[in-house]
């Protein structure tokens, strides 16, 4: 049984991965390389993150297809959205990956028969809205193949959300190898790189680091205690802070619109919890006070 604190801190390990995740878009718009390679390159880093989390916890990662399975969602996570940014705008990328939380629900509802709740759908909806509004001027502008492989990202993120609820699953262990996949794909590519700068190889460090490495270990062991819907809304936080840091670090601008956008998102994700906070705990004492 999962105590209400348990519940918080994972919510706030949830809270501090997607924090991580946001300085992605700045990272990879300052890297003068192709996609994959930036995605092989940080993901080598993060190899050093993950395997010392495991070595230090004595955690074996194990390997079966369930484990495979969440690999490929890390994995496909990690290609998709980072080429989406090199061909699209970083608040494009962002805000489709973003549909997550809708395919959390719909893939939970296929293959685990779990209705999603009015609040749920409720909050997901308004989230949406909110990121919509974050990001309509910049929608019309972006390549189109750019904009469905970050639409793409969004299913496979869905996935990473739910490595939890597989069955024999381990959830480290699946970003263990999923960051193997990626860091071999995009190997050929890095190679071929010559533009090695102070800016693209600090990026790079702090990409491998803290954007994938540190954020995938808070992120999985967040998901302990945190439902996966609820996870993926709390990660709301990602695309208000990616394309702030890509406005103020690399001069793309945020209109009065997507200002709004960003006070709906914060503002929904925050009452969601609340609310669902508050119903779970009045329904003991509400079965409790029954006849």
């Amino acid at each position: 049984m999962v105590t209400e604190r348990e519940q918080r801190r994972g919510v706030l390990l949830v809270f501090a991965a997607a924090a991580l995740y946001s300085i992605g878009g700045l990272c990879i718009k300052l890297i003068p390389w192709n996609g994959m390679s930036i995605n092989g390159g940080r993901n080598l880093v993060a190899l050093l993150v993950v395997g010392g989390y495991l070595l230090l916890t004595g955690h074996k990662p194990r390997l079966n297809r369930w484990v495979l399975l969440g690999a490929l969602c890390v994995c496909g996570t990690n290609i998709l959205f980072t080429v989406a940014n090199k061909m699209t705008t970083a608040a494009n990328a962002i805000v489709l990956q973003f549909t997550a939380p809708i395919f959390v629900m719909l893939l939970s509802a296929i293959f685990w028969h779990k209705r999603p709740g009015k609040l749920d759908v409720a909050a997901c909806a308004v989230v949406l809205l909110g990121v919509g509004c974050f990001f309509v001027e910049s929608l019309e502008t972006g390549d189109m193949l750019g904009n469905v492989l970050a639409l793409l990202a969004g299913l496979s993120y869905a996935g990473v959300f739910l490595l939890q609820d597989l069955p024999n699953a381990d959830p480290i262990a699946s970003v263990f190898w999923g960051d193997v996949i990626s860091a071999v794909s995009g190997l050929p590519f890095l190679l071929r790189e010559r533009e090695f700068t102070p800016t693209a190889v600090v990026s790079l460090v702090v990409l491998g680091a803290f954007q994938v490495g540190l954020a995938y270990v808070l992120l999985t062991i967040g998901l302990r205690t945190t439902p996966a819907v609820t996870a993926s809304l709390v990660s709301g936080i990602e695309p208000v802070l990616n394309p702030v840091l890509v406005a103020l670090f690399y001069h793309e601008t945020i209109g009065p619109l997507s200002m709004l956008g960003a006070v709906v998102v914060v503002g929904a994700v925050v009452l969601y919890n609340v609310l669902r906070a508050r119903r779970d705990t009045e329904q003991p004492s509400a079965t409790g006070n029954g006849p």
